[in-house]
């Protein structure tokens, strides 16, 4: 069978003080009252039944996605019980599902992008769930078509050919220059590495115990106990041991049979307050405002998000972040959005959790 599986366990620090330990950045609905987790559900539906979706969280927000997603059983909830990056995450939801379907395939999907179109997505996903079905041995990844040198995105170079939109991948490159990321998108032989991918869950399990064993042993004993009543006791016991590693540093740049399906959509990365301009119209002056009162006077450029009915207004400012949220309140510029992680931590110095 078919398998897709939504990655929500990210913590979206780049989005406080919206996004909080409680209601992290997949669970907002900044995007047309819906969640990014929703839209990520609602892409996949399209294409396969609620009872082959699945969603691995922290145990923390179980709950909340079962609130934004009624339709997936409640067996098809995955909860971390912390955060070990996507390489165990992944590892966690593959040996739940080889033990329940062992000749099953699964699509791994993040849940904090936009994706468009609808179309281009799906026979995306078609094509790599078919690719894998012709060749069990390679794993899959989406690559997506750059629309400008972006520095902050791992890059996938492709390699020879093997069916339409549909390479044997080269190399892995981790977040180029300026100068390199120019190179890479005049080529046209490199895609975004979009961090979605496609394969059979005993192949990524091999590579797991390849590369990670580590890990592999741990994940397969809590795979085979989940559907038991020892599950919490493993789980709580081995699960927050596992070295945390993503699964482009534990498997993807190692691995040898690797291939990469163009997915040609608009790719949105909600990872910082600045991605709001992509998704959502600015006024006349270029200010993006998300919530339901905002005032520019004479000031252009702005990104201006209140959570609740608080008027925000701004007069004679400039390319600035504004976020209101129910205790905190974020200004910084443009510029500075990168440097809001760092300030969370500091927050935390400060406050310990009052406002994580």
């Amino acid at each position: 069978m078919r398998h897709a599986v939504i990655m929500a366990g990210g913590a979206g620090t780049r989005l406080w003080p919206l996004s909080r330990s409680s209601r992290p950045k997949q669970l907002l609905k900044l995007f047309s009252g819906r969640s990014l987790l929703r839209e990520s559900y609602e892409r996949l539906a399209a294409m396969l039944p609620p009872e082959s979706i699945y969603v691995i969280t922290g145990q923390k927000h179980l709950d909340l996605v079962a609130e934004d997603i009624p339709e997936i059983p409640k067996e098809n909830l995955f909860g971390e019980p912390s955060g070990r990056d996507t390489a165990n995450a992944i590892g966690l939801a593959a040996a739940i599902l080889h033990q329940r379907d062992p000749d099953g395939l699964m699509s791994i999907f993040t849940a904090d992008h936009i994706i468009n179109p609808q179309e281009q997505f799906t026979r995306s996903v078609e094509s790599a769930f078919d690719i894998v079905e012709k060749h069990p041995d390679h794993l899959v990844t989406f690559g997506i078509r750059p629309s400008s040198p972006h520095t902050g995105f791992g890059y996938v170079h492709r390699d020879e050919r093997i069916e339409d939109g549909i390479y044997r991948v080269g190399q892995f490159t981790e977040k180029p220059n300026v100068t390199e990321a120019m190179k890479y998108v005049a080529s046209g032989e490199y895609y975004w590495n979009s961090g979605m991918f496609t394969w059979k869950t005993s192949k990524i399990l091999d590579e797991l115990k390849k590369h990670l064993p580590g890990s592999y042993n741990g994940l397969v004993e809590c795979g085979q106990a989940w559907d038991t009543p020892q599950k919490e006791e493993l789980l709580n016991r081995i699960y927050p041991e596992l070295m945390k590693i993503s699964i482009d540093f534990a498997v993807m740049e190692k691995a040898k049979s690797v291939l990469v399906v163009e997915m040609n959509c608009q790719w949105i990365d909600v990872g910082s307050w600045t991605a709001l301009e992509q998704v959502v119209g600015g006024d006349e002056d270029g200010n993006v405002v998300v919530g339901a009162r905002g005032i520019n006077l004479a000031s252009k450029g702005n990104i201006v998000v209140s959570e609740d009915d608080h008027l925000v207004a701004t007069v004679g400012i400039n390319d600035m972040v504004v976020i209101h949220s129910k205790d905190a309140t974020l200004i910084c510029t443009k510029r500075d959005t990168q440097s809001i992680k760092e300030l969370v931590k500091a927050v935390e110095e400060r406050y310990n959790t009052q406002y994580l």
